[in-house]
């Protein structure tokens, strides 16, 4: 009897490629599309492109491979789900002045966790994804390693994943390049070969935070617009926005003028300000760091030496990491980091080998 994989559809090439090659190997795949968000009203101002993605296309799109392949597809509903933990999270953190990264929250709290109900449900192995990483056991549990394409690796978005999913995780994508995956795709006759990658978030296909936040938090920008933009001396430049349509390292759209260029180095959510100042005021030589997973080992007792990226695509830099009693870590760089990111998540490796992560709550010097 031929083993059950869930593999995760989203419509695109990556999972639909990655469904293929389960199938290939002789798995049974039932595919498994999350119905997470429902798209915005159509304006004047959406282009075809723009209106093409809903989720209900993309939704279409992997039932219709699925079929074509003979495989068995689920539509799961998981909008009550999505909204709380992901979309309220998201306007959120921007009204405490921080900047999100829900990708992260959707991979630890929706994707995997549906995908392994549904794996419990229908007696599957194994549970897939269309990511760019690999997962190995060594000594006893199982590690998440950086995929083989350093240009697509994705591990930075799963360093909340529990041991549970870890030791049921397939990631048939590991040892490929994007442009294997298309050609694969296109041996496949899948209709999806040339699709576009997303850039974006997928409930903010039009990639504009501010307009969702005024949309989705009415009256928001007239209770918060008119706070003060201050230099690092606590001069004021002029009036914002609104801070939550701001975030630390911003140069354009701050609307001063000022005889050289400023960045956003602060965000006061209390007071409804921002502070900006010069590049090197955005480098800070360490962050403290909260809500921690560690996937290389179960729990933190003393310091010990990696890399650390702050952001997706981020250089993974030489860095300390302590342990507080407070159950926070103080992150210590060899080299100042440029505009660490409150909200941000801040993930540790050891060469290719994802440790860990957590979410950036401070910079310090």
């Amino acid at each position: 009897m031929k083993k059950k994989v869930i593999v995760g559809m989203s419509g695109g090439v990556d999972s639909s490629v990655a469904a293929c090659l389960l199938a290939e190997e002789g798995f049974e795949v039932i595919g498994v599309t999350l119905h997470t968000w429902e798209k915005l009203p159509k304006t004047n101002n959406d282009s075809e492109e723009q209106n093409a993605l809903s989720p209900t296309h993309e939704h279409e799109e992997a039932k219709q491979i699925a079929a074509a392949k003979g495989f068995l597809h689920f539509t799961i509903d998981f909008r009550e789900a999505f909204q709380r933990e992901v979309i309220d999270y998201f306007k959120s953190e921007y009204l405490l002045g921080r900047t999100p990264n829900p990708c992260v929250i959707c991979n630890t709290k929706i994707k995997w966790q549906a995908l392994l109900q549904e794996a419990k449900r229908h007696g599957a192995a194994y549970i897939a994804t269309g990511h760019y990483a690999r997962v190995a056991k060594q000594e006893g549990r199982f590690r998440l390693l950086q995929g083989c394409d350093a240009s697509k690796d994705q591990s930075y978005v799963l360093w909340g994943l529990s041991q549970e999913i870890l030791e049921k995780a397939r990631f048939p994508l590991a040892d490929y390049t994007k442009d294997e995956v298309r050609a694969l795709a296109r041996k496949y006759d899948l209709p999806v070969a040339e699709k576009d990658e997303s850039q974006e978030i997928c409930f903010i296909p039009d990639n504009n935070y501010e307009r969702f936040l005024k949309d989705a938090l009415p009256n928001l920008a007239e209770k918060i617009a008119g706070g003060k933009i201050l230099d690092t001396n606590q001069n004021e430049l002029g009036k914002h926005r609104g801070y939550p349509f701001y975030t630390i390292g911003q140069r354009r759209g701050l609307g001063i003028s000022t005889p050289a260029p400023v960045y956003v180095t602060d965000i006061h959510a209390e007071d409804n300000t921002i502070v900006v100042g010069s590049k090197d005021d955005l480098l800070h030589s360490g962050l403290i760091a909260t809500d921690l997973n560690w996937i290389a080992f179960s729990k933190l007792q003393e310091p010990f030496q990696a890399e650390a990226k702050i952001r997706y695509k981020d250089t993974a830099e030489p860095c300390v990491v302590t342990p507080l009693e407070t159950g926070c870590v103080q992150v210590t760089f060899e080299t100042p980091k440029r505009a660490i990111t409150p909200g941000q998540a801040v993930v540790f490796y050891s060469g290719e080998e994802l440790l860990g992560g957590g979410f950036i709550q401070k910079a310090i010097q």
